[in-house]
């Protein structure tokens, strides 16, 4: 909402940001709900309280949505030390706290009493919670903690209403994020939990992340041959930086590369975290390939190259095109100036091909216009110079992202 504060400067002190004011718990247990190290904050909420992120009305605002780990029962909950009196502010009252959130929530699946939900998370419910879907991965961490990789389609029973309740996540740590239409029987659904032996109580799960695919039909190609595309991916914040996101890449991966039908995998409008982490698996798994040996890649990027790429490790051609730029990279001796020079040339001819397109594009305006509008045209068009600078900036950003990745796969072996 829009507020005059002008007017009433008072009220620019009940104005709260709504990423502070806003916890997240996975919950296994009742003792979990006394547990404040258990907390973690969202990415963003821009998509839930308007574009500002703000929350007004409030002093001290503290919002919980506690979730539980596995069946993903919630309880929301807010506290504040101080709110608007519309009697003293022109009738101005304070904003909803709890709508919001109950709006990206699954139907039936909240309460807003802490003892009732203290009740469930020792129902069979939640201690008998089991995933759903048939699973494809199993394994220990090194610090001795199970995982498991569950995947799910529209048809798995009874995985429509948990989906309902773990697509709420995504709006607070996926920008732009929409939930998907379920009955499409084209989505593949690939979930990760964690796998935890509680003395005395049994085998209980919490999930950890999951991953969306849809199953293109792959046109222009033989019948039945498809092309799936990563729709979104979230490994929640307790989990982040344990290489969990690479575990659960690799397992949509093996899914699919004995599968002569898919053609290659695509991503749709990836976040810069997700391409980091692709860029990570998709070289580790190459440099590790026949496909890409040394021999083969400072030998230049090919179309054969490209094409075994696809058929054996599911790679479309531009990231097939990145990581062999990456790979390369690793196999060119920096201190040979006359490799690196090689190096650089290859990559920057690649980042050059849009200026060429639109050089020729230019060519063809230069003579369907007088002379005089052909310079009026050209005004805000970069000249040579400006261009080699622009080529270089984005090569060197391009190669501090190659040797961050190369350094991560280093450090992963």
């Amino acid at each position: 909402m829009t507020m005059d504060f002008g007017a009433h400067a008072a009220l620019a002190d009940y104005v709260v940001d709504a990423n502070e004011a806003l916890s997240f718990r996975l919950v296994r247990s009742a003792a979990d709900l006394e547990d404040e190290s258990l907390d973690f904050k969202p990415e963003m909420t821009h998509q839930i309280y308007g574009d500002n992120e703000n929350i007004f009305g409030y002093k001290g605002l503290k919002i919980k949505l506690y979730m539980s780990a596995g069946s993903l029962q919630t309880y929301l909950n807010y506290s504040c030390e101080g709110k608007v009196d519309p009697a003293k502010t022109d009738g101005v009252v304070p904003d909803d706290v709890i709508g919001p959130l109950i709006r990206v929530l699954a139907p039936d699946s909240y309460t807003e009493n802490k003892e009732v939900f203290r009740q469930y998370l020792s129902s069979e419910n939640e201690t008998s919670f089991r995933p759903h879907g048939e699973m494809v991965l199993s394994f220990t961490d090194d610090e001795g903690l199970m995982y498991e990789v569950f995947k799910c389609t529209e048809a798995t029973p009874d995985f429509r209403e948990y989906h309902e309740r773990l697509q709420a996540w995504i709006m607070f740590f996926i920008d732009a994020a929409s939930f998907i239409d379920f009955d499409d029987d084209s989505w593949r659904f690939f979930l990760l939990f964690q796998r935890t032996e509680l003395p005395g109580e049994g085998t209980r799960y919490g999930i950890v992340g999951y991953m969306t695919v849809y199953e293109y039909y792959a046109y222009g190609r033989q019948t039945n041959m498809k092309r799936p595309r990563i729709g979104q991916m979230l490994v929640l914040p307790p989990y982040q930086r344990k290489g969990l996101g690479a575990r659960l890449l690799n397992t949509l991966y093996r899914n699919y590369l004995k599968d002569d039908s898919v053609v290659d995998i695509t991503v749709e409008d990836p976040a810069d975290n997700f391409v980091r982490l692709r860029d990570f698996v998709d070289t580790k798994n190459c440099l590790a390939s026949p496909i890409f040996s040394k021999e083969r890649v400072m030998s230049g990027f090919t179309a054969s190259l490209a094409a075994a790429a696809a058929k054996e490790l599911k790679l479309c051609k531009k990231q097939a095109r990145s990581v062999y730029e990456i790979v390369r990279l690793h196999y060119t001796s920096l201190s040979d100036s006359q490799q690196y020079k090689n190096y650089k040339l290859e990559v920057k001819k690649r980042l050059n091909l849009p200026y060429q397109k639109e050089q020729s594009q230019l060519e063809k305006l230069r003579k369907a216009l007088k002379p005089e509008e052909f310079a009026a045209a050209m005004v805000n068009i970069t000249n040579r110079e400006q261009r080699l600078d622009m080529l270089e900036k984005q090569f060197k950003e391009l190669e501090t992202h190659y040797k961050s990745v190369l350094e991560r796969v280093a450090g992963s072996d």
